[in-house]
């Protein structure tokens, strides 16, 4: 059985930062692409940021410049440094990955973790 466990969010003022993290555990042969979503109240869920195994990056427009992704395959963790954060950052972000292992290649979500950004 994969898990994805995220830790690191909270309550902070604009302008701050937090830094998320996202550990897999279980049967894992590879981990393909890792990345972040987040859904804020009354809205759908969307991309935040993701990272290959090669280390290529995509960001949402929206957090361009404020946010880095970065990946630790030897510990199968991913992060997610948030600087300048604004109000409308506000949301739970989920953690997922693209996994490979016994039942072949699947998508996989983390539990989500609240992050408020206070004005």
């Amino acid at each position: 059985q994969v898990q994805l466990v995220e830790s690191g969010g909270g309550l902070v003022q604009a302008g701050g930062s937090l830094r998320l993290s996202c550990a897999a555990s279980g049967s894992i042969f590879s981990i393909n692409a890792m990345g972040w979503y987040r859904q804020a109240p009354g809205k759908q869920r969307e991309l935040v940021t993701t990272i290959t195994n090669g280390g290529n990056t995509n960001y949402a427009d929206s957090v361009k410049g404020r946010f880095t992704i970065s990946r630790d395959d030897a510990k199968k963790t991913v992060f997610l440094q948030m600087n300048s954060l604004k109000p409308e950052d506000t949301a739970v972000y989920y953690c997922n990955a693209l996994l490979h292992n016994e039942m072949g290649y699947r998508n996989y979500w983390g539990q989500g973790t609240q992050v408020t950004v206070s004005s």
